[in-house]
């Protein structure tokens, strides 16, 4: 009843769409949604309703329905056109270009496709001022805004679709020039969260590589105030404004690489004393009490980013004197911050970090020595300052300032240990009864211990202590530093060992000209190390693996949380991508537990960590048997990590074998298969199919091939008004034969698990029948035996389908490859050719001779 009802709402959506009554057409359509599960139904009401959203403007909602329905069907054309009209409209022109150009694939004889194309390739922005009036919508908008009646879902959509026209020069000036200013500042009066954040985007918009309107926004909303959302506790709200902060810092210092020509240059001359501004309540954030964490954090970042010089090259240093002048001492106010005292600042686990890198860059940016040696001055004058017999928070805050420094400016900081008393009061805080001294001093001293001179004095006058720290305190912690064994240094440091070894960190692609360039100009130019190259990096590799080294990485992986810090887990992935190059090393990395063991860094860590742990995941599991690799349930967790690489933003090799690693793994069971679909894995695979990398196109046909065993991807194939099957039978005609007889296996076991699939390939194409003859000629055997099992899936589906088979030069195929000699290669084939022969004689189509 539920299912006829959706039908009826659907045909009822329709005429309402007939008469342009959209809004009760987008009614009728959403009911029907709630009463079908019917797959193929819900991708029609979610294309009809996208439909809709194109009518009614609005883009976001008709691009989420488009994408449901593509979710279903990822060749539903209508989908894919209605999808790349709407993100047209949302200025996404290369996600808009993909889409067409989907669609152009599917029909290339659509004159329609071709010409979108041309258009988004050209002259789109263009077009789009043509056909799409930002007048309107930015007035249409304001009415919705201003009006205090307006509902709160309106008003919402209202606040985020002016993000997306402020992001576009002709959108963003035209609310500039009707007073969106001041209506964005009334909507940050409102205090709600989501139409604050709405108005913090737009302004960002509004600010991006216009110097004008960046000034004028600075002024109308006011430094503080900026700076005081910030340093909300709330991470979106923070983030947004940073990067508000830092579209005016970009503009007004010209950062943003565009050109200001006419009003826009003339009106503003000087922005030196904003910019002075900005940096100044900047410095301020640092040292209140009442900024978030997070907030100090974003302060902290955009001092990071801004001040410090880019180039060397550039002479004027004077921001990061200013900096060192009147901000250098909150910072290291930062750097010295105790979490156990009451007295700290809010912190987030980075911001004592981001403190240190500061002081680096800054100390990096001085030109000169008087310039280094005044910097030095305010160091030392800060950390003797808080000297104080009486006072043992003080003297533990000027310790951790010291160790702070030392994680930056590592120079400086041993100038800074040579103070008088630095290194006495760091052993006499070991002897102390407090633990947060304890844990400030022991850490001080592993810093400290780098430098041999240091190290001589830690072992005169301090082992005794550490070993009494040991036996006697109850904190890990402690115990951990007091071995030398501190989280965040010892597992970190064999980490980077590793990483050096094995040569695994980011290399810079170097231009043969640039290098030629600097020799022609008589500058230093880094050269390569014999022992960086191949060579004798495999041969360290080896030894590596010899030795045990995956065995020790292991064991590194399985250490406590507050030691394996997520920089030690992005290196350690970074050399187990390493040793996982050649694939011979592979099986000796699976037995020494490596497989496992790569699982964790792959779901957790930095972002870089997870995609190179998951691209080692991918390697093994590409030539590996996933059972021995990942035993038991483990092998369900490698699923998601691979999944994760099939993205445009990946690389091709880490696409390719993540496809690879995919296609074993759906060859192994049913269970994994369902696993990779529920993982939403079908439409990426899917979308490599349409590749036009050989490769890639090949490793994701593959793919599909195992996958189409699944009677859940059986049957989005079966579901009416998608191309799916096209798609398969049109790449059974592709010249490259790998991707050839892929197909052919997927199409194979899809028409032998359905009998309508049979008589549904007759109908994607006119082309299906050639196609299938050129299967049952090919030279590879195995292609060969794929296209006869095609055929004789479809000569047993159909009576009719059976006879227009016979009626064509399929018979003749038969008849020449059923008469050949098996031999062991030709058996399959020939014993194919014959059954398809039998069940001709079985229809009366043809008759046996003697």
């Amino acid at each position: 009843m539920a299912e006829a009802e959706a039908v009826q709402l659907k045909e009822e959506g329709n005429r309402h769409f007939q008469l342009q009554d959209y809004k009760a057409a987008t009614k009728s359509y959403s009911q029907a949604l709630k009463l079908t599960k019917d797959k193929a139904l819900l991708a029609t009401l979610y294309r009809n309703r996208a439909a809709c959203g194109l009518k009614t403007e609005s883009y976001v909602q008709a691009a989420s329905d488009a994408s449901r329905a593509i979710d279903i069907n990822s060749s539903d054309i209508k989908a894919l056109y209605r999808r790349c009209q709407a993100l047209e409209h949302l200025g996404k022109l290369d996600q808009a270009f993909k889409d067409v150009q989907r669609c152009a694939t599917l029909e290339p004889r659509n004159q329609n496709f071709q010409d979108t194309l041309r258009r988004l390739n050209t002259s789109i922005q263009e077009k789009l001022r043509v056909q799409f009036s930002t007048d309107s919508r930015v007035q249409k908008m304001f009415e919705i805004l201003l009006d205090e009646n307006s509902e709160a879902d309106k008003l919402e959509k209202a606040a985020n679709n002016l993000i997306v026209l402020g992001r576009e020069e002709a959108g963003a000036e035209m609310i500039f020039q009707n007073n969106g200013v001041g209506l964005l500042l009334q909507l940050m009066d409102t205090k709600r969260p989501e139409l604050v954040l709405a108005a913090v985007r737009t302004l960002s918009g509004l600010c991006s590589g216009h110097r004008a309107r960046a000034t004028v926004i600075l002024h109308a909303v006011r430094i503080d105030r900026i700076c005081g959302l910030m340093a909300v506790e709330n991470e979106e709200m923070s983030l947004a404004v940073c990067n508000l902060l830092q579209a005016i810092i970009d503009s007004l210092s010209g950062e943003d690489k565009r050109e200001h020509r006419g009003k826009d240059e003339a009106l503003v001359l000087d922005t030196k004393k904003d910019l002075k501004q900005i940096t100044s309540h900047l410095l301020d954030m640092l040292v209140s009490k009442k900024v978030s964490g997070q907030g100090r954090d974003q302060a902290l970042n955009l001092l990071n980013k801004n001040v410090p010089r880019k180039d060397l090259a550039i002479h004027d240093n004077s921001r990061t004197i200013y900096v060192v002048d009147n901000g250098l001492r909150k910072i290291l106010k930062v750097v010295g911050q105790v979490p156990d005292l009451p007295s700290c600042l809010p912190l987030t686990d980075n911001t004592r970090m981001l403190a240190s890198i500061l002081i680096n860059k800054l100390y990096d940016d001085l030109r000169c020595d008087p310039e280094r040696d005044h910097f030095r001055k305010i160091c030392e004058e800060y950390i003797t300052g808080k000297f104080d017999p009486q006072d043992m928070d003080k003297n533990v805050i000027a310790i951790q300032t010291v160790s702070g420094i030392l994680q930056g400016p590592f120079d400086l900081g041993n100038q800074l240990l040579g103070l008088k008393g630095v290194m006495e009061l760091m052993v006499a805080l070991c002897g102390s009864e407090r633990e947060v001294d304890q844990l400030v001093a022991v850490e001080a001293l592993i810093h400290a211990s780098t430098k041999l001179n240091r190290a001589t004095f830690i072992i005169t006058n301090g082992v005794s202590l550490l070993k009494e720290i040991y036996k006697t305190t109850r904190s890990e912690k402690i115990k951990i530093r007091t071995l030398v064994t501190a989280d965040k240094t010892i597992l970190y440091s064999v980490a980077t060992t590793l990483v050096n070894c094995t040569n695994s960190y980011d290399v810079k692609e170097v231009i043969p000209e640039l290098v030629q360039l600097a020799k022609f100009s008589k500058q230093h130019v880094p050269e390569e190390h014999p022992k960086d190259k191949k060579d004798f990096i495999d041969m360290r590799v080896k030894r590596l693996l010899k030795a045990g080294v995956t065995s020790a990485l292991t064991c590194m992986v399985k250490a406590d949380s507050a030691i394996l810090t997520d920089q030690t887990k992005e290196l350690l992935a970074r050399v187990f991508l390493a040793l996982c190059d050649n694939p011979k090393d592979r099986g000796t990395i699976v037995a020494q537990g490596g497989g496992k063991a790569l699982i964790p860094l792959a779901l957790e860590g930095t972002d870089v960590g997870k995609v190179k742990a998951a691209h080692a995941l991918a390697k093994i599991a590409a030539v590996s048997n996933p059972d021995i690799a990942f035993p038991g349930e483990r092998v369900y967790e490698v699923v998601r990590p691979l999944v994760s690489l099939l993205d445009t933003q990946r690389d091709g090799l880490q696409n390719y074998e993540a496809l690879l690693g995919l296609t074993n793994l759906s060859g192994r069971s049913d269970k994994l298969r369902q696993k990779i679909f529920k993982e939403r894995a079908l439409p990426d695979i899917e979308n490599y199919m349409f590749e036009n990398h050989d490769q890639l196109r090949q490793a994701a046909t593959e793919c599909m091939c195992n996958m189409v065993v699944n009677k859940e991807v059986q049957e989005r194939f079966l579901a009416d008004g998608n191309d799916r099957l096209k798609l398969v039978v049109l790449l059974c005609g592709e010249d490259d034969d790998k991707v050839q007889n892929a197909a052919a296996g997927a199409l194979a076991m899809l028409t032998a698990a359905h009998k309508k699939l049979c008589l549904k390939m007759t109908q994607v194409t006119t082309q299906w029948l050639e196609i299938l003859q050129r299967l049952c000629l090919h030279d590879q055997l195995s292609v060969q035996h794929r296209g006869l099992v095609i055929a004789y899936n479809l000569l047993a589906a159909d009576a009719e389908l059976a006879k227009k088979l016979v009626e064509s030069e399929l018979l003749e195929i038969l008849t020449v490859v059923g008469k050949q000699e098996p031999d062991e290669k030709k058996a399959a084939v020939v014993q194919t050719a014959r059954e398809c022969l039998i069940k001709c004689m079985d229809y009366g189509f043809i008759k046996p001779v003697s």
